[in-house]
């Protein structure tokens, strides 16, 4: 309880937003375009339910992240402007009115995510497979990438997502493990890391991804021990984005990191081998992922000529 008093009573201590976070109001013609297509098909965007700073680019762009399974999350993460509560059931119809949305959008690359949806057997896992499938059979040149929960207690959870095949498979750590109780209390930092590796075993194809927020008071020490820990797990991709403050009820930013830090920790984790990484003030786990994943796929390629 002391740590949630703590965090409240720093939410009175609003610090100002510096430029290097500022971003333009979305007011493009394909932002819109892209915006009717997905509420036409009824269909949820981590962008809007998550309020992403970089929905105007990724919009006009015709780039977006699909939430499956409801707008509704089982957890109560402290960083996390998606609500909680009872989510309702599966819409039966949602993977073959994703892949319907992907075709109409014309999208090379698509990121799909969901909520946590710890009421089910399987954590939703079947569901992100059917996706995938319907996608798959629709628009064979999409590239597919996932960004799911943890399956924590969800035996065959990763495995069946895993064996869907899709192009990437993300799963963010989010933040160091001694934040873990405040950030995110319904997750276990161990569990993300065996996610991750477990994914790389069962098909060492799928190229692999996690991200983390900087902000929160971390330390330096701790950012490196992470990056160390997911190469550990044979991660290939690292993002590292600033940590925004959804609503005063949210978890208190501790400071703004300045762009100077985000590209140290970028030449770290370039340095310990990961193959991709992403580093800046807004970088989210989706941003720019249709080009970072043909960049890290050309990287791959690049090494295994080599070797």
């Amino acid at each position: 309880m002391a740590d949630i008093h703590n965090m409240l009573e720093k939410n009175d201590k609003k610090l100002p937003r510096p430029d290097w976070i500022k971003v333009k109001a979305p007011v493009s013609r394909e932002y819109q375009s892209t915006r009717d297509v997905i509420h036409k098909l009824k269909l949820n965007t981590v962008c809007e339910e998550a309020a992403c700073p970089n929905i105007g680019e990724c919009w006009s762009q015709k780039h977006a992240t699909v939430m499956i399974m409801g707008d509704t999350c089982t957890r109560a993460c402290a960083f996390c402007n998606v609500k909680t509560g009872v989510p309702g059931a599966l819409n039966p119809h949602e993977p073959e009115n994703l892949a319907q949305a992907i075709a109409e959008l014309k999208l090379k690359h698509v990121v799909i995510t969901s909520v946590d949806r710890d009421d089910l057997e399987d954590g939703g896992a079947e569901h992100f497979a059917k996706c995938i499938t319907a996608i798959r059979a629709r628009t064979k040149d999409t590239t597919i990438e996932v960004l799911t929960p943890d399956f924590l207690r969800k035996e065959h959870g990763i495995e069946i997502v895993a064996r869907a095949r899709p192009d990437v498979y993300n799963h963010n750590i989010e933040t160091v493990p001694r934040l873990y109780k405040t950030i995110r209390p319904g997750a276990r930092y161990f569990n993300s890391l065996h996610l991750l590796k477990t994914v790389k075993e069962i098909d060492p194809s799928i190229f692999t991804k996690s991200g983390i927020m900087v902000g929160l008071g971390e330390t330096k020490d701790e950012v490196l021990q992470v990056m160390d820990d997911l190469r550990s797990a044979d991660v290939d991709f690292m993002t590292i984005g600033q940590y925004l403050q959804p609503t005063p009820a949210h978890a208190p930013i501790d400071r703004y990191v300045t762009p100077d830090e985000f590209e140290y920790y970028a030449r770290q984790a370039k340095a310990k081998g990961f193959l991709m990484v992403a580093s800046s003030p807004l970088t989210r786990s989706s941003y720019h992922a249709g080009d970072d994943f043909a960049e890290m796929k050309a990287a791959r390629d690049l090494m295994l000529a080599e070797q």
